[in-house]
């Protein structure tokens, strides 16, 4: 080879891998830059600080986001009150105040009445079958355009599963008792209560035990035995009934400023997804490991009364939920477009649950 060409060409390899290393460099900047932002966001809440499982799960949440992101999308929790008014986080994650809200989706009825097919309907589906529904059934998609208008992107973060019925400081015989009563209950379940002539008093989580004792209302529902217990609602009413007919397996949600999480490097998205996956089913579980252990206690060691609507109250239930969600939908599109697509779900689910779910349930009685 001449020496001269052989020069020409060890020179020309040179300036090429010079540019080569350049330009890779160049292109690989914005990807390390990515990879080395610090974010530091706040988490606010419509429970108490600290508050058994629903706030726990929301203090678990911001821990698992912030260790799967090595510290680089860190979330700090504030309760009810630290930060803003429990009632005011959908407002305040929505206006970007902070980046992250944790509650239930019914709290947000006055938003839009569409909210609350996201969290619980009377007489709808549990647990699995929301999940199912909103993993898998459309349902992801109609919470994102709900949810959109408000500038947020929701997430399921915890379920309840099936709930009591509800703590009474009377006997509910018929219909009549319900007349007069006041009863704290949110959601589509209030709506129901209110037709059939009580009076929905609205208070957080907090308040409820206060407001039993003081005879602010006669009657609450909470979650189910084992949250009910930690609440001490068994200390200031005797009359615990069953079934939750109202709320057969309630979500939480975690909603997150849409502007802020789009702006978020893909990575940190996914970890904030699959952190709330792991919390939806890690709420699920801790109620349900522990439900019937507290129901023994609250009937076994503290002498609770356990009762069971009567079959005429819960049909008159049923009847009522039925024209609470009629009006709804008739008024507003979004609720009609969202019921749609939830009660068609429900409609082919429970075809199924009826001949696996209850078929099994009934072999092993």
């Amino acid at each position: 080879m001449d020496s001269k060409k052989g020069m020409k060409r060890r020179e020309f390899l040179k300036k090429a891998g010079v540019t080569a290393v350049a330009a890779s460099t160049a292109f690989a900047a914005p990807n390390v830059h990515a990879k080395t932002k610090t974010y530091k966001w706040k988490m606010v809440t419509t429970w108490p600080p600290h508050f058994p499982v629903l706030g726990e799960g929301a203090d678990d949440l911001a821990k698992w986001i912030t260790e799967m992101s090595d510290g680089r999308l860190k979330v700090s929790v504030y309760g009810a009150g630290e930060l803003v008014p429990a009632m005011q986080a959908f407002d305040a994650v929505s206006q970007g105040m902070v980046e992250m809200g944790h509650a239930s989706s019914y709290y947000w009825a006055g938003k839009s009445p569409a909210t609350q097919f996201f969290s619980a309907v009377p007489f709808g589906m549990n647990a699995q079958q929301l999940n199912s529904w909103i993993y898998q059934g459309g349902g992801q998609a109609l919470w994102d355009e709900l949810y959109a208008q408000f500038n947020l992107k929701p997430f399921l973060s915890g379920n309840t599963g099936v709930q009591m019925g509800g703590w009474f400081n009377k006997e509910i015989k018929s219909l009549d008792d319900i007349k007069g009563l006041k009863m704290r209950i949110p959601g589509l379940g209030g709506k129901v209560i209110a037709k059939a002539g009580g009076t929905v008093v609205l208070s957080a989580g907090g308040e409820v035990y206060t407001n039993l004792e003081r005879g602010v209302i006669d009657a609450t529902e909470w979650v189910g035995p084992y949250h009910d217990y930690k609440m001490g609602f068994y200390k200031v009413a005797k009359f615990y009934y069953y079934p939750g007919w109202h709320e057969a397996g309630s979500s939480t949600e975690l909603f997150v400023n849409k502007s802020k999480f789009e702006s978020l490097p893909a990575d940190l998205k996914a970890i904030v997804e699959s952190a709330c996956a792991r919390a939806n089913i890690s709420m699920l579980t801790h109620f349900e490991s522990q439900n019937n252990k507290y129901l023994q206690k609250l009937v076994n060691e503290h002498h609770v009364k356990l009762k069971k609507f009567p079959d005429d109250v819960i049909e008159k239930f049923r009847t009522l939920s039925a024209e609470v969600i009629g009006e709804i939908v008739e008024k507003d599109p979004m609720s009609k477009k969202v019921y749609e697509s939830y009660s068609a779900f429900k409609k082919d689910i429970t075809q199924w649950a009826k001949l696996s779910e209850a078929t099994f349930y009934d072999m092993n009685k």
